[in-house]
């Protein structure tokens, strides 16, 4: 897919994900892998009426060489992409009930989404709990880096998730399960629950990797 194509997606796909209520105002960014660099959301843009052209460009090295001033988060994204040699993008998003989650003191930390349905352990795996840092530090990047690329998404402490995919809508899809699942489980918190299994789960992981 070309670069402009590239844009054009980023734009189209933000927007459903705006208009859904996946996120509000100017919380939310969005990037793409380039061979040469990347592509990333605009710090304080709104992910429901981005311009395709004024989209942040980055080279390999992380600076910002076209579009307007890029998000403040880009650390995020940039640690996935250094230790995920497969990812092609990633979706940070401010959703309702991943945030929830993120914010509940007995979240497990090294697992914050139990395998509650086939699908979530299908399109996003074991999901870690990345300790709390302020919006804009570095040191989250430093966070995510440490996990060493063994998972395609994290929870950030009170903050909301961070998830990665081979492509955009991968990363999409997966962003919009990891928030389903989020929600089921707080909808049925207190309730008597049945998981997957283990044998269910390495099921799954052998049929779909």
């Amino acid at each position: 897919m070309s670069e402009a194509a590239l844009r054009d997606e980023i734009a189209r796909l933000a927007k459903s994900l705006f208009d859904r209520g996946y996120s509000v105002g100017s919380a939310a960014n969005i990037s793409v892998r380039l061979d040469d660099g990347y592509l990333i959301t605009p710090t304080n843009s709104c992910l429901g009426f981005l311009d395709p052209e004024r989209i942040s460009r980055l080279d390999r090295d992380g600076n910002h060489v076209g579009g307007d001033k890029p998000s403040k988060e880009v650390f995020l994204h940039r640690a996935f992409y250094e230790t995920r040699a497969e990812a092609g993008a990633v979706v940070h998003l401010h959703s309702t009930y991943a945030t929830a989650l993120s914010c509940l003191a007995d979240t497990d930390p090294e697992d914050c989404v139990p395998p509650l349905t086939p699908y979530v352990v299908m399109r996003v795996g074991r999901v870690p709990l990345v300790r709390y840092f302020r919006p804009g530090d570095a040191r989250g990047g430093d966070l995510i880096r440490a996990l060493d690329g063994r998972h395609a998404a994290v929870l950030l402490a009170n903050h909301g998730p961070v998830v990665s995919g081979k492509d955009l809508t991968s990363a999409v899809y997966a962003a919009e399960e990891l928030e389903e699942t989020a929600k089921l489980l707080v909808i049925l918190r207190g309730q008597p629950v049945r998981m997957l299994d283990a044998a269910q789960v390495a099921e799954l992981k052998a049929t779909f990797g």
